[in-house]
């Protein structure tokens, strides 16, 4: 069973979309998931799940929209493709909580950067499924526009390293298998 990393869009940023971690667990586990937990209170939640990566984001979107009443978007990873992202983050050198991977559905357009607008000093990069960001002198005073990132949501690094070690322990201690139920044998 994989270990998945659930990144929810929009949940408890700025007093909308409140939604318990301890609710987020519970819709995780009422799924068969396995494993779960959760980190900070911004939408975060890891597990292992028998099911590909599409079947999971269209199972915990339902289970939202159900709980919310509105779409809440879930952008799904497996703990390799965290590693691969923190590895890949173009800029290791400017601070980690300041850097940020927009993660998204699919791959950027190649030509993503050039719809950017209001950049200041900010230093942009196209990721597989991701846009790194690194705000220099930080997020609060930005007004950069990223109309490709318009439907992700936003890590910073030291969020995606901790989501990373916390996927890669899951991968490391998979659940025990189910027990199977034992075949009736037929009488005859």
């Amino acid at each position: 069973m994989p270990a998945y990393a659930a990144l929810l869009r929009a949940v408890n940023v700025g007093g909308t979309g409140k939604l318990p971690m301890s609710e987020l667990q519970a819709m995780c586990e009422a799924e068969g998931y396995a494993g779960v937990r959760t980190y900070i209170a911004s939408g975060n939640v890891v597990f292992h799940a028998g099911l590909g990566e599409a079947q999971v984001k269209a199972a915990l979107e339902r289970r939202l929209q159900a709980y919310a009443g509105k779409p809440v978007r879930v952008l799904v990873r497996t703990a390799a493709e965290l590693a691969r992202i923190l590895a890949a983050n173009p800029f290791p050198d400017q601070a980690p909580n300041r850097t940020v991977a927009i993660f998204l559905d699919h791959a950027p357009p190649a030509d993503a950067l050039a719809a950017v607008s209001q950049q200041k000093d900010e230093q942009l990069a196209l990721g597989e499924r991701e846009i790194y960001v690194a705000y220099g002198a930080g997020m609060a005073d930005s007004r950069l526009r990223i109309p490709a990132g318009d439907a992700g949501t936003a890590r910073n690094m030291n969020t995606v390293a901790r989501l990373a070690a916390m996927a890669a322990a899951l991968d490391a201690d998979p659940p025990a298998p189910s027990p199977r139920p034992a075949r009736a044998r037929r009488s005859g």
